[in-house]
């Protein structure tokens, strides 16, 4: 009984390091470019010109930060998916094996503890010169609202693809769960069309990810930085098909319908 309640412990503790990372990611890539407000110094910001930037060490150092801050990041998501990576933890942490990937992203995204990464030690560039700004009306008025209006649609979207790809064996708790009453591996009941999906998406969110990333009302020197590499990263990683879409399409279906049936129990 002691092993199984160190395994649950385990993994719900994963788990809410990854929902509690989840949270602070919205705020960073939605809620602060949208509702950032006014600069500190409560006036316009004198932004310098893309040339003018490139021999500025006060821009280009951030830059050089947050760069290898965002390397760092991706270069853990990467490294920890890799079937050499995985067979080695599997080997010495068993079924906690998506469980430590689950915290170790959270960790380099952003940790409730020391050391803090991404998101903590993000270098905004105020005076960096910006892709596109909306600062005329009624531009200034309108786009914010429009982005904002796309954001919420894009996580409600990400959220219910999250349902569909099973969010706990996601975060690694359903592994735990089918362990420890000794259920098996859930990958192994999976259909042959379910384990192709997995065997090559790594990223089911891509889309929705890249309209929070670059559906911004001012896209500044940092932001751009962010969008470019993880767009790269996740265009890498993606790699949807017709088959798929099919089976995705067949999984949401199925599930409303679960979710329905409480409700077609009740109306009869």
């Amino acid at each position: 009984m002691a092993p199984a309640l160190l395994l649950v412990s385990a993994a719900l503790t994963s788990f809410i390091l990854a929902f509690g990372t989840g949270v602070e990611f919205v705020r960073f890539t939605s809620l602060r470019p949208l509702l950032g407000g006014i600069p500190e110094s409560g006036g316009p910001v004198a932004r310098q010109g893309w040339m003018a930037a490139l021999q500025d060490r006060s821009i280009l150092a951030p830059l050089a930060w947050d760069l290898g801050l965002l390397l760092l990041f991706v270069g853990q998501h990467s490294l920890m998916a890799t079937e050499t990576v995985k067979a080695w933890i599997s080997q010495y942490f068993g079924v906690l094996q998506r469980s430590l990937y689950v915290a170790c992203t959270a960790l380099a995204l952003q940790p409730l503890f020391l050391p803090q990464l991404v998101m903590r030690y993000w270098e905004p560039v105020p005076r960096g010169p910006v892709l596109w700004e909306a600062r005329a009306e009624p531009w200034a008025t309108w786009v914010p609202l429009l982005c904002f209006v796309l954001h919420v649609i894009s996580w409600l979207l990400i959220f219910s693809i999250l349902l569909v790809f099973d969010y706990a064996e996601l975060m690694g708790l359903k592994q735990v769960y089918y362990y420890v009453l000794g259920l098996g591996e859930p990958l192994a009941l999976k259909s042959p069309r379910a384990l192709r999906l997995f065997s090559h998406l790594r990223h089911p969110v891509c889309v929705e990810l890249l309209t929070v990333l670059w559906v911004v009302p001012t896209l500044g020197t940092d932001r751009l930085l962010l969008a470019l590499l993880l767009t790269l990263y996740l265009g890498l990683a993606h790699g949807l098909d017709q088959q798929d879409l099919r089976y995705l399409r067949a999984q949401l279906q199925r599930k409303l319908h679960l979710l329905s049936r409480p409700q077609d129990g009740e109306a009869e």
